[in-house]
């Protein structure tokens, strides 16, 4: 189904959603899929004046995730399917989704239904009243531990107070965008993807929508304890010199602490008959250093492997096979479009 006209008078804003692509990475999602499905279609059913279209990404699941996808695409024209050529990630997968989509405005929602389908047509409401992005505020989080609660807000007022953008505290993936924001982050092909802050970073006229989260349906959680660690990383990284910075600051401070024993050691010296002595003195200094310059080496490291990974120019993603696109304006596997 191609993007089409809307012959309905403009809302307020300006904008009437004429069609609207939701994208949906999926990954080993074999048991909450047709639930996902069923109430996605009753949802958008109910949008006013609009036609839409759902983009599941398999992103590499090793399970009957293709099966089912490929059967829900059989059922429902509207259906669209990406199979990735292996697992590249949930970011890699939302920006295969995003290349192929066609809509007006696009809506990113993970498959385990966590975030609920009916928040969208709230978020359709703020596009149509000049809203460029509408993300979900999670305002409960029932599924989650304490710690991983905790653990997410130290990690957001952290990256509030580090990265040059403002970055929601409570804001997740899910959101509705307007094409103009897709086309922006399109045009930035970077590797190591933290896409809230990639959506802060371009701007436009945001606003957030508040909803409660829910347990998932069925399966395991896709974030362990490891992944989260290393989203934080990626955010921190990709938005902030922040870790530079302190590295600098880090070997001022140890080169103060060695300027000072330098001068007590000749103070010593000078005004007794003594030498600063203690071999356990020297064993601590040593490993402290060590410890020390082994951590700035490791930040260093982040940096510059991302810089490795970025200029070896490799695809974002690869697609392995297409249902229920059309062939019209197909982008083609693994390209990365320029931009608008």
């Amino acid at each position: 189904m191609d993007t089409h006209s809307s012959t309905s008078p403009p809302r307020a804003g300006g904008r009437t959603c004429d069609f609207l692509s939701v994208v949906v990475p999926c990954f080993n999602e074999e048991a909450v899929l047709p639930e996902t499905h069923r109430r996605l279609t009753a949802v958008l059913a109910q949008v006013p004046e609009s036609d839409f279209e759902i983009i599941y990404v398999d992103d590499g699941s090793e399970d009957a995730t293709w099966s089912l996808l490929r059967e829900l695409q059989r059922a429902d024209h509207r259906v669209r399917v990406l199979v990735l050529s292996r697992n590249f990630g949930k970011h890699a997968a939302v920006a295969a989704g995003f290349q192929y989509a066609r809509g007006n405005a696009l809506v990113v929602i993970d498959a385990d239904l966590q975030e609920p389908p009916e928040v969208i047509p709230e978020m359709v409401d703020r596009w149509r009243k000049g809203v460029d992005v509408a993300y979900g505020e999670r305002i409960e989080r029932k599924s989650e531990t304490a710690f991983k609660r905790w653990a997410s807000r130290l990690f957001h007022h952290l990256m509030a107070r580090i990265s040059d953008v403002a970055i929601p505290v409570n804001g997740g993936d899910f959101r509705l965008m307007d094409r103009r924001v897709v086309d922006a982050l399109l045009a930035m092909p970077e590797h190591d993807r933290f896409m809230r802050g990639m959506v802060a970073w371009v701007g436009f006229r945001q606003e957030p929508v508040p909803f409660r989260q829910q347990a998932r349906l069925a399966g395991k959680t896709r974030w362990p304890l490891t992944k989260l660690l290393g989203l934080a990383v990626d955010g921190i990284v990709s938005f902030s010199f922040m870790p530079l910075r302190l590295a600098t600051w880090v070997g001022f401070v140890v080169s103060g602490l060695a300027l000072s024993g330098i001068v007590y050691a000749v103070f010593v010296r000078l005004s007794t008959n003594a030498w600063v002595s203690g071999v356990a003195t020297v064993f601590i200094a040593v490993l402290f250093l060590g410890g020390v310059q082994l951590i700035l080496m490791g930040v260093l490291g982040e940096y510059l492997g991302r810089i490795y990974g970025e200029v070896k120019r490799r695809p974002l993603y690869l697609v392995r096979e297409r249902l229920g696109f059309p062939a019209a304006g197909d982008p083609g596997a693994g390209e990365v479009r320029d931009g608008a």
